[in-house]
């Protein structure tokens, strides 16, 4: 087996092992949006790990100028995502109780304002950037496969994140689902 496709199994794995690791908690509540982020989180990476050689090759294709746009939009809708999230998300300071939870996610009323008030999962979004962002620099079937399977996977986690939501927030959540989109102001 070549050199190269050995360092990228290797990495691929040390990479899993990590996310895994940081998602542990998710492996046993398969029933929560972090299951579903975590497979997303993987076939991100299998991505990434499979298009690493080929980041910078043709660097003025038209894919390579749609996968920097992507990539550098991811984060903006990243950041504006989780400035929000810290500066709107508390409610007079209060702590949500969740270890399921990273600490910027532990909300303790709905963020509808800033980014939030056109689609309710920002950084879902900044995901899907992501992957399809580093799926361009070399898009033959598999990159394609593995970031639709990314896609897909993001999209459960959002729903079930809706559902955790509903479940936390009550009616407030049920109504800014009507008054917002998923990842695509007005569209979807």
């Amino acid at each position: 087996m070549e050199t190269l496709h050995i360092l990228q199994i290797c990495a691929f794995i040390v990479g899993a092992i990590v996310l895994t690791l940081i998602s542990w908690r998710a492996l046993s509540h398969t029933k929560t949006h972090g299951f579903y982020r975590l497979l997303a989180w993987q076939g991100i990476l299998a991505l990434l790990v499979l298009n690493t050689p080929v980041w910078f090759d043709n660097r003025y294709a038209l894919h390579q100028l749609f996968s920097w746009w992507a990539l550098f939009s991811s984060l903006l809708v990243l950041f504006a995502g989780i400035h929000q999230l810290r500066s709107a998300g508390q409610a007079d300071r209060a702590v949500r109780a969740d270890s399921e939870l990273f600490a910027f996610e532990q909300t303790t009323k709905v963020v509808d304002t800033g980014i939030y008030r056109w689609i309710r999962h920002p950084l879902y979004c900044s995901l899907l950037l992501l992957a399809w962002g580093i799926a361009l620099k070399q898009l033959m079937p598999l990159t394609v496969l593995i970031a639709l399977f990314s896609s897909v996977c993001l999209y459960f986690t959002a729903r079930q994140d809706e559902r955790e939501c509903i479940a936390y927030f009550g009616s407030s959540y049920s109504d800014y689902i009507l008054r917002s989109r998923m990842f695509i102001p007005y569209i979807f």
